[in-house]
């Protein structure tokens, strides 16, 4: 790529506005721009980082960084979809944006004292966000307790929304099973993966009647 395909990462060839557009001078802005053009050539998936290394490890200073990192990422992540969505490409190419946990509710206290101004893991309830490629826009599925600790309504496994996303590339996750050491796998786990219709756009060609894994039977 680096000899083929450098068309695609110069972005000099883009407008004044385009630049504006995206904040192409910073970091997040560059790779997002960059992203669209590896879209718009054919590129099937494309995976960008915000920030140096752990920026969103936010055990201190929460107020502060977070404000700091949502408004480097806010207006780059604005223009990507609307920019997509100019160029007729936001209906084919589905955007996600997550990481793989969220923050607890409450405050964690420094080790040896000081003030509680970070927040530590929390695996049992957080959001990611996805546009385009099929899947609804303007409203949330899915909700966690009165006190913003753990999903309790419409809970969604890791191994669901994968199955979704497949579904949405248009793959039955089931079908990409293989058999290591006499026992199956598959990138959505063995038990039954859900695929979340309700966040479809015109839910058509679901997988039909779950199978039965190998070697079991009903």
């Amino acid at each position: 790529m680096q000899t083929e395909a450098t068309d695609a990462f110069d972005i000099s060839k883009e407008t004044k506005a385009i630049h504006e557009l995206y904040k192409a001078d910073t970091i997040h802005g560059r790779q997002l721009l960059i992203a669209r053009r590896l879209i718009e050539r054919g590129v099937r998936v494309v995976q960008c980082y915000h920030g140096d290394v752990q920026p969103w490890d936010s055990h201190s200073n929460i107020a502060g960084e977070h404000r700091k990192l949502g408004s480097e990422c806010d207006g780059p992540i604005a223009a990507l979809l609307s920019d997509l969505a100019q160029r007729g490409l936001l209906d084919e190419t589905l955007v996600i944006c997550g990481g793989e946990f969220g923050r607890t509710p409450a405050v964690e206290i420094p080790i040896g004292g000081g003030n509680p101004t970070g927040r530590d893991h929390n695996h049992h309830g957080f959001t990611i966000w996805l546009a385009g490629g099929g899947v609804k826009g303007g409203f949330s599925y899915g909700a966690t307790d009165e006190f913003g600790y753990k999903a309790v309504e419409n809970r969604v496994h890791v191994h669901d929304l994968h199955a979704t996303m497949l579904q949405l590339m248009g793959f039955d996750h089931r079908k990409l099973t293989y058999r290591h050491a006499g026992l199956d796998f598959r990138l959505t786990g063995i038990e039954e993966a859900k695929i979340v219709k309700e966040i479809l756009v015109g839910v058509t060609q679901l997988p039909p009647k779950p199978l039965a894994p190998r070697g079991f039977v009903e």
